[in-house]
């Protein structure tokens, strides 16, 4: 019974010794990091204000800023692959026309609209929340490591995961006075802590992360203030006619919620000519080889004019704002005369491509001054067909074969009557609404129409009055202008986020620590040891380095006892080296050991009077 006892009370004793031990490793091992303390849940039991600090915690945590970036990114992927309100108008309506079941189901949870959704914001917020919550106090206390000292050494240095020792005839105070020179020459933060010499190295390990998180803080404010303060507009210009920044201006345009029209920064521009050249050979044939758009411009009201040629992605840039060449169609002059043959309507019609041989559809509307042979006022509609490159009489219908003008023909169909412009309802100049048209009718009762090659002309039946096709085709350019302001932070952030990843990654925070005291004989012993945030071999080889250089400084000492046979592992550790053998150091990555390690660590409970307050395990 009393053995029994016996042996329990001596295993206690051995737990004790193990544990304080440990405690020196755990509180020599402490901030490696600037991570907050991770502690066990402890759900408030009553009170406002223990809800709110415990939900303030998880809000905080690792854990949910990760989840709240898988939830952003599920979030984008609706916002590409479904047509957006903001972006695309047209597609959301022909999206509703064909899956009139899912429209209702989208439109309520916010899918047109993804980006300025409700739910989409919510996310948004949260995680910006999240980072600023971890990042202030974690920079606050990484700025409070940097002011003070690397912690001393622990008792036990033969925990360490890095170790070596050897015997020197040197002095404690010499070897310490070599070490921390030699320390500080390596760019370490030394200094001397009792008998040893502490040192740290690899800030900028933490330097990185915390830029890292920053960065992303930088980006999402810098998406969000281009996407409230943003504009983007449209306009189709002909050769020769010209473009102020203002809203009536546009052809369609749209903006941030925070923007304003007094935002539209002044600035007007006329395009002269434009160029477009095109693959005439090969496999690639017809694809376009160059477009420019020669454009004079001027700043402000009274700005002097210049002269600029845009290209593809390589825009005008005015003031905060970008001009780019977006599109380029065919622009068909035609001149339609009435029953008298005065002239009502003459002037270059602007064509939408169809498709990539720039095959073109439009509409022609004379909106006043025709009267037919009967005296009686009306207005006239054209549907429009042109091609740039037709394939000739009986070879197809109105399809282009090739985008430039080597052979371009007119094909237009006839009706007059009302157009439906004084309704107040908008319609679109492309498009001709024939709901209340009547049709012109040829010799067989059929829809009159005719191709019309340049300079020929179309004469209406019963004297109506005439079409003509002139020779002059213009081109026409679509330009976009947006402003986007936070692009250059959005930029500068992403950069940012690079460098202080790879910096996160690649560098390795570690501590060195280097003891001599006086041993048995009148020698003096000295141990080295390094430690890091993980398992490296970097840490053992950057040891044996300093060791070696250090045992140049202090030499070993000849053990009297070096022929005796050691019992153990621990006394061969502890056998003095030759005088002519530089000490190794010896790398222990067993998962025992670091399994040890870690209860060492969250056994802390009395750390060593010179070490700085342990920070924690890392969260983010």
């Amino acid at each position: 019974m009393s053995t029994t006892d016996t042996g329990k009370g001596t295993a206690a004793q051995d737990d004790s010794t193990a544990v304080r031990d440990d405690s020196e490793l755990g509180a020599a091992g402490s901030q490696l990091s600037t991570a907050p303390r991770e502690d066990a849940p402890n759900l408030p039991s009553l009170g406002v204000i223990g809800w709110a600090r415990w939900f303030w915690r998880q809000l905080t945590s690792m854990r949910v800023a990760l989840l709240l970036l898988f939830l952003l990114s599920l979030g984008a992927i609706p916002g590409s692959l479904i047509p957006q309100s903001g972006t695309d108008a047209m597609k959301v309506e022909q999206f509703a026309q064909d899956h009139p079941t899912l429209t209702p189901i989208y439109e309520k949870l916010g899918l047109f609209h993804v980006y300025s959704s409700v739910w989409f914001s919510a996310i948004y917020i949260l995680l910006f929340v999240s980072l600023i919550g971890c990042i202030v106090p974690r920079t606050w206390q990484f700025v409070g490591q940097l002011r003070g000292r690397p912690p001393g050494a622990p008792r036990r240095l033969t925990r360490l995961p890095a170790y070596t020792t050897w015997r020197t005839e040197a002095e404690p105070e010499q070897v310490r006075e070599a070490a921390l020179t030699l320390l500080k020459k390596r760019r370490f933060r030394a200094h001397t802590a009792g008998d040893a010499v502490a040192a740290e190295k690899g800030y900028l390990r933490e330097v990185g992360n915390l830029a890292f998180h920053i960065a992303l803080i930088v980006m999402l404010i810098a998406f969000a203030w281009g996407q409230l303060f943003k504009s983007e507009g449209n306009k189709l210009i002909i050769e020769g006619d010209g473009f102020a920044n203002t809203l009536t201006q546009y052809d369609d345009f749209k903006s941030g919620n925070l923007f304003s029209n007094d935002n539209l920064n002044p600035f007007s521009f006329n395009l002269k000519d434009f160029k477009g050249t095109y693959e005439r050979t090969g496999p690639n044939r017809g694809t376009p080889r160059t477009y420019e758009a020669d454009v004079t411009y001027s700043e402000g009201a009274d700005g002097k004019e210049k002269t600029r040629t845009i290209e593809v992605n390589e825009p005008l840039k005015i003031d905060g704002s970008n001009v780019y060449l977006v599109s380029h169609g065919y622009a068909p002059v035609v001149t339609v005369r009435d029953a008298k043959g005065d002239v009502v309507f003459s002037q270059a019609v602007p064509m939408l491509p169809l498709d990539s041989n720039v095959t073109s559809s439009g509409a022609i509307k004379v909106l006043d001054g025709y009267t037919n042979a009967q005296g009686q006022k009306e207005q006239l509609g054209f549907n429009a067909f042109f091609v740039p490159t037709f394939a000739g009489a009986g070879q197809g219908e109105m399809l282009s074969q090739f985008p430039a003008l080597d052979f371009p023909v007119l094909a237009l169909s006839a009706y007059h009557g009302d157009l439906g412009v004084n309704s107040g309802l908008p319609q679109s100049v492309y498009q001709l609404d024939t709901k209340n048209m009547k049709e012109f009718k040829d010799s067989k009762g059929e829809l009159f129409k005719q191709r019309l090659l340049p300079g020929e002309t179309m004469k209406l039946p019963n004297g109506a009055g005439s079409v003509t096709f002139e020779k002059d085709i213009k081109e026409w350019a679509g330009f976009q202008v947006t402003q986007q302001p936070g692009s250059g932070w959005a930029l500068a952030g992403a950069l940012a986020a690079i460098f202080g990843l790879a910096a996160s990654l690649f560098i390795q925070r570690r501590r060195v620590w280097v003891r001599a005291t006086a041993g048995p004989g009148g020698v003096t012993v000295v141990e080295m040891a390094g430690l890091g945030r993980s398992e490296s071999a970097k840490v053992p080889e950057e040891l044996g380095d300093l060791a070696a250089v250090l045992y140049d400084t202090a030499p070993g000492a000849r053990d009297p006892d070096a022929e005796l046979e050691p019992d153990s592992e621990a006394e061969a550790r502890a056998t003095t080296a030759e005088p002519d053998a530089k000490p190794e150091p010896e790398a222990r990555s067993s998962e025992a050991e670091a399994e040890a390690d870690a209860k060492a660590s969250e056994a802390a409970t009395t750390p060593d009077p010179q070490a700085v307050p342990a920070e924690g395990a890392e969260k983010k």
